[in-house]
């Protein structure tokens, strides 16, 4: 471990939209970058290198390739794929890797990135009767608490809400297909039921700022949103910024599955109902970091937005 500034900081997960936006925080602030990747030379890591970026091939699974692209780093942003139920130890498993890695590295400082709410689903309402998705909330509540107890200097755990990533391609024929097929949102999430928000290039402001000033993120679990409202608020929002009509529609939860959606799915939306993200939005203002609002990243957006 180096306490230089001038040492590197390792991102995972650095081709997707939170590492992606913690690079180029990074790089912005003069840091110096090292990304893991599987493969090096494929187009996104490319594009890495191009930025300056000094890309090294690694995988969880491997850590001799882990402990080769920690030599020498000053922290670790770390970012892992969410289990599915045909794998359902894969976070476990890479989130374990890479914590172990980190510390016999001796990093100083490690970033984590999880999930609003993580670590308060025994509290949801009808958690015990096996309501919500248990290795959803399960999987990003272990890792957080290896980050917490492996015994690095320093610590931060980001904890973002919904991404507004999220209301583009590719993730939005996912979360909200119906937007560039009818020009509405078609969920089960009710109408007066408020969704929060974060940019992922907010996060990434937060994680070079943890970088930056260890001291003072230390040991912190840091919910993450800009803006709280609406589907119905953000459709008027996407119609006035982008020029076209939005509109949100209500469905009941068995509604949804007739129509085909994904249980998974439904069943989050009617989380957000139940239970929902609650970040306190003030807390997030009192870092003192500029945060992105709904309206500013539809604007920096606009070409992206696929609406039917």
């Amino acid at each position: 471990m180096s306490n230089s500034t001038t040492s590197p900081i390792l991102v995972t997960g650095a081709t997707g939209k939170q590492g992606g936006a913690v690079v180029r925080a990074l790089l912005r602030a003069g840091r110096p970058v090292r990304a893991l990747t599987r493969d090096p030379d494929s187009a996104a890591g490319r594009a890495l290198s191009a930025q300056g970026v000094e890309v090294v091939k690694g995988d969880f699974t491997n850590p001799a390739s882990l402990d080769a692209a920690l030599a020498g780093v000053e922290g670790v942003f770390s970012m892992q794929m969410g289990s599915q139920p045909s794998d359902p130890e894969t976070e476990i498993q890479t989130g374990k890797a890479l914590v172990e890695a980190a510390h016999r590295a001796d990093v100083n400082v490690i970033v984590h990135t999880s999930v609003a709410r993580a670590g308060d689903h025994e509290d949801f309402i009808g958690w015990d009767e096996g309501r919500w998705e248990p290795l959803y909330w399960k999987n990003k509540a272990a890792v957080n608490e290896m980050v917490k107890t492996q015994g690095f200097r320093h610590w931060v755990i980001l904890k973002p809400a919904l991404i507004m990533e999220n209301l583009v391609p590719p993730m939005v024929d996912f979360m909200f297909a119906s937007l560039a097929a009818r020009g509405q949102f078609e969920t089960a999430i009710e109408p007066d039921t408020r969704l929060d928000w974060i940019a992922a290039q907010d996060i990434g402001a937060f994680a070079a700022a943890a970088f930056a000033d260890p001291e003072r993120f230390h040991g912190h679990e840091i919910d993450l949103a800009a803006e709280s409202v609406t589907l119905v608020e953000l459709a008027a929002k996407m119609a006035e910024g982008i020029g076209k009509p939005v509109s949100a529609v209500t469905f009941s939860e068995d509604e949804m599955l007739a129509q085909g959606h994904h249980p998974l799915h439904v069943r989050g939306q009617v989380w957000d109902n139940v239970e929902g993200y609650k970040v306190d939005l003030d807390a997030v203002r009192r870092w003192g970091l500029p945060l992105t609002s709904l309206d500013q990243f539809i604007t920096q957006h606009r070409d992206k937005f696929v609406i039917g």
